[in-house]
């Protein structure tokens, strides 16, 4: 009889931890795939944004703008006589307020994309 009830006692205990060891798995399942669904929505919603820009970057000049602006000291460079100048205009551009430079560079990713954006604020010193 002691036997028995030690047994059911053992049974219930080991039921409890049982249920108990289900129920953290739940729990630890249905977190695991709530962030799994927040991490595909944000791409969902980033992939979004980068689609809408490129097709109303197709009615804008700004990206040539940028473009022909940024290969300025590009061509100067293979121009020796036009070397120190633009030396000199990047030592001045480094010299200006970071608001300046982050802003500079948040303007590119509007016109060329976030993440060519990301690259460009992580160079700074």
């Amino acid at each position: 009889m002691a036997l028995q009830i030690l047994g059911g006692l053992i049974s219930s205990v080991a039921g409890l931890g049982k249920t108990y060891i289900e129920g953290k798995n739940a729990v630890s399942k249905a977190k695991s795939e709530a962030q799994a669904a927040v991490i595909v929505k944000a791409a969902e919603s980033e992939a979004d944004w980068e689609k809408i820009m490129a097709e109303n970057s197709g009615q804008s000049w700004k990206d040539e703008w940028l473009t022909l602006l940024f290969s300025i000291p590009l061509i100067m460079a293979f121009l020796p006589s036009m070397v120190p100048y633009v030396k000199e205009g990047f030592i001045v551009l480094e010299q200006m307020p970071d608001w300046y430079q982050y802003t500079l560079s948040v303007i590119v990713a509007a016109s060329f994309g976030v993440r060519s954006a990301v690259g460009l604020m992580k160079v700074k010193k």
